[in-house]
């Protein structure tokens, strides 16, 4: 701290200086014509001394943003000639712009980064790719103030080499126009005459060139990427998409609604994972299980308590009765419907416009389209542990129709996997009645979210009968005798478990194989690989929802389908970025957990300062009506600023509660519009309205009420 003091006193003290002593009276064009003459003697006697003394006045007046550097530039030529004042001043005036890009970094960065840190993402995303292109094009048009750009940009993340090769380059053309006046300087009576307004349009003109230079480049590189294929002249379609899952539907419901000719292909059901084997089932599953946990503990609401009685065999008929009464929604009757070209069959990319179908009906079809969608979804990730084949094993995928087949639940259930599906069906299954171990290698269930989440998370598996076995890595599977085993490993040494079942649930790759991406040279990680407006290596090809990640959740396939499809259809005008800030997710354990921005150990992972307030559940009149106390609100905000950084519900109908936070950090809302805003009592979101209370409570203006007291003492005498 003391360091920057002193710096801020040295720029101070200079700038003081300069117009204490009327320095700036030197750097005037009258100044300078009256003094050409000896100037340009003592030039004659001594061209080196001359030329490194006006150097080094030129780099301190442009670090310190002093009025002067267009006369010096004017100077520069009257002395030196276009040649060589050309050059002096180039480097002088980008030398002193990095001094001022530095010290307005090393002044104020840091206090910039922790106040804005996580506003500023994006636009240092946008600076590490198109910083150079943006900085050339200010540079170009000189109505940009020189010392705004120099401030502005040392706030950001760019490289010290970019920012002085892009200004450099940048200030060449207006530097090369000042000193070339220079050279005619008993003509110009003002700098206002070398600038004149057309002079500076013609700027503004050439500003866009780095701009056409970066379309050349693409279009470069895009012809490298299609060498060697053999483009349609015409095409069937506008847009064809692959995967018939959440993504896929709103990337071909988008797509048929502005009247483009699309189709959707889909091997399997329509509806994806999400209605056939994720969300749906799960939810369903899980509200089974919680009235069965509610009848097992009845005498929480007065009510006597017995032991669910219930058929295994109904429960998962409900199951598919839910999935069934959905499935017309999307159905492929409704989306013809709506104007969507629907084949069920494998698609397969035969070159990049190209798709073979092997339709499910035992036909072929070919298709060529413009653009394409891939939104083929993702699988559950199987560990190659060795014994699992030969023990068998179950996913989120397979569970559901091998469960179908069961007349009970099973009697030793082995979880693999403590993140939001393995503890959603570990709790589940123990409510219906069976002995669940859950085997996590990390030493906490919910390892995404933080400490104080994860605690209640433990306590509401262990609650529910669960046995938890955290820091534990599983080595194989084998068979004792007729029992199965799985080897699992602590810091204790080797223990084995028993199982009749043993649910896999460690995550989920993309959905890659098959499609014919490797043949076009699309290189996959666990995800497809994409840029920021979710296009592949071929920019016409577009990735969606799980296959392309980050967050494989079903709104977030449908959030990323709008953009992905705007993009391919109108990406040649204009392309859009998807923005992950606001993304909100829910664990449905009992309690739920919702959390959308922010949370702590993110917060201190990306180095952004904040503070807490947190809103206990077991305060909340309905909570305690609903004998649901067990949880919190947490918001993190900057240091005395009501800015919402990030939320995280634990409690009853938590996902629900959380969309009040989302809305308000979409649209800049704080703590304070939330405090504001009328909330119905008794509901559990008055939560949100009381968790605002608390930070406003810590916030109160102390000297206020000092002098609020005295006034009501003074009022009652």
């Amino acid at each position: 701290m003391f360091k920057k003091l002193l710096v801020l006193a040295v720029i101070v003290a200079a700038i003081f200086a300069f117009f204490h002593y009327d320095l700036g009276s030197q750097l005037t064009l009258e100044n300078l014509k009256a003094q050409q003459d000896a100037i340009d003697a003592q030039y004659q006697a001594n061209p080196l001394a001359i030329i490194g003394a006006f150097f080094l006045i030129y780099v301190a007046v442009t670090a310190l943003s002093i009025p002067g550097a267009a006369v010096m530039t004017l100077a520069a030529g009257a002395l030196f000639g276009v040649l060589v004042g050309t050059i002096v001043v180039s480097f002088a005036s980008t030398i002193g712009a990095t001094i001022a890009f530095l010290t307005s970094r090393y002044l104020l960065g840091d206090w910039v980064e922790s106040k804005f840190g996580q506003r500023l993402k994006n636009i240092n995303e946008g600076i590490k790719r198109d910083g150079a292109f943006y900085l050339i094009s200010i540079r170009l048009v000189p109505a940009f103030p020189f010392f705004v750009v120099n401030l502005v940009m040392g706030l950001t993340k760019m490289r010290i080499w970019t920012y002085f090769i892009a200004s450099q380059i940048g200030m060449l053309a207006g530097t090369i126009v000042f000193v070339n006046a220079g050279t005619q300087l008993s003509r110009v009576d003002s700098v206002g005459e070398v600038f004149s307004l057309p002079v500076i349009g013609s700027f503004a003109l050439l500003a866009i060139f780095p701009w056409i230079a970066k379309g050349i480049i693409s279009l470069l590189k895009n012809r490298k990427i299609y060498k060697g294929w053999t483009k349609p002249k015409r095409f069937d379609r506008n847009l064809i998409v692959i995967g018939a899952g959440s993504g896929g539907l709103v990337s071909s419901l988008i797509a048929a609604t502005i009247n483009a000719k699309v189709t959707l292909i889909e091997a399997g059901k329509m509806g994806g994972d999400c209605l056939n084997y994720g969300c749906v089932p799960s939810k369903a599953l899980i509200k089974s299980a919680k009235v069965a946990e509610q009848m097992r503990y009845a005498d929480r609401y007065g009510l006597t308590a017995s032991k669910p009685d219930f058929s295994f065999k109904n429960v998962m008929a409900r199951i598919e009765n839910v999935i069934k009464t959905i499935e017309p929604h999307d159905s492929v009757e409704r989306f013809e419907g709506l104007g969507v070209d629907v084949v069920q069959g494998y698609a397969r990319l035969t070159d990049p416009w190209t798709v073979e179908i092997a339709r499910n009906d035992g036909g072929t079809q070919t298709l060529t389209t413009k653009a394409i969608v891939l939104a083929t979804g993702a699988r559950p990730f199987v560990p190659p542990l060795p014994g699992l084949e030969e023990t068998g094993y179950l996913t989120s995928d397979t569970l559901w129709e091998e469960m179908a087949k069961r007349d009970a639940v099973p009697e030793q259930l082995v979880v693999l996997g403590g993140g939001p599906i393995g503890c959603e069906l570990s709790q589940s299954f123990a409510r219906l009645g069976s002995n669940v171990t859950l085997i996590e290698m990390a030493d906490r269930v919910m390892g995404i979210e933080d400490k104080d989440v994860s605690e209640i998370a433990a306590k509401a598996l262990t609650d529910s009968g669960v046995t938890l076995l955290c820091g534990h890595k599983a080595l194989r599977t084998e068979m004792d005798a007729s029992r199965k085993m799985i080897i699992i490993e602590s810091d204790s040494g080797e223990t084995s478990v028993p199982f009749d079942d043993i649910l896999i649930a460690v995550g989920r790759a993309a959905r890659l194989d098959g499609y014919g991406l490797e043949n076009l040279g699309i290189e996959p990680e666990r995800t497809l690989v994409t840029n920021d407006h979710l296009q592949t290596s071929f920019p016409h090809i577009y990735a969606a929802g799980d296959v392309a990640g980050p967050y494989q959740l079903t709104h977030n396939a449908s959030h990323q389908a709008w953009f992905a499809t705007v993009n391919a259809l109108f990406g040649r005008f204009k392309k859009f970025k998807p923005s992950y800030e606001f993304l909100p997710w829910t664990t449905f354990l009992d309690p739920e957990i919702a959390h959308v921005g922010l949370n702590e150990q993110q917060a201190k992972e990306d180095g952004v300062t904040y503070e807490v307030t947190k809103y206990m559940l077991d305060d909340l009149d309905r909570a305690i009506a609903e004998s649901a106390t067990e949880g919190f609100v947490k918001v993190l905000t900057p240091p005395g600023k009501d800015r919402i950084l990030g939320v995280t519900i634990v409690g009853q109908n938590a996902g629900e509660l959380l969309t009040e936070y989302v809305l308000a950090m979409k649209h800049g809302l704080g703590l304070g519009k939330i405090l504001e805003t009328i909330h119905t009592y008794p509901t559990m979101a008055e939560a949100n309205k009381f968790a605002a209370g608390e930070w406003r409570k810590k916030h109160k203006p102390e000297w206020a009420l000092k002098w609020l007291e005295r006034y009501f003492n003074w009022a009652r005498s």
